[in-house]
């Protein structure tokens, strides 16, 4: 991204989680569900049961919240749009 003359906030999540307003902002602008967002190799997916379809859309988030490391990450905005950056060339998609 510097490369590119972009100099980006980093945001640490695990130190400052985000917000369930966030994370719905963030999911408007990736244009994903919760559902595709998490991240299912963590522990507290399989402890949550986040892998049941009866989980809501609300629920989802509200357990992101708690437990921020089932974020995917990084996830990069830019305006209007985010991307998540892994791989890393995906950021090429976003700017």
């Amino acid at each position: 991204m510097k490369e590119k003359g972009l100099d980006p906030e980093i945001i640490l999540y695990l130190e400052t989680p985000p917000s369930e307003k966030d994370i719905a902002l963030i999911l408007d602008k990736l244009g994903m569900n919760a559902r595709e967002l998490l991240r299912k190799g963590e522990t507290e997916y399989k402890e949550l049961n986040l892998s049941d379809p009866s989980n809501s859309e609300e629920e989802i988030i509200q357990a992101m919240v708690k437990f921020p490391k089932l974020i995917e990450r990084p996830i990069v905005t830019y305006q209007k749009r985010a991307i998540i950056g892994r791989p890393p060339e995906n950021l090429l998609n976003l700017i």
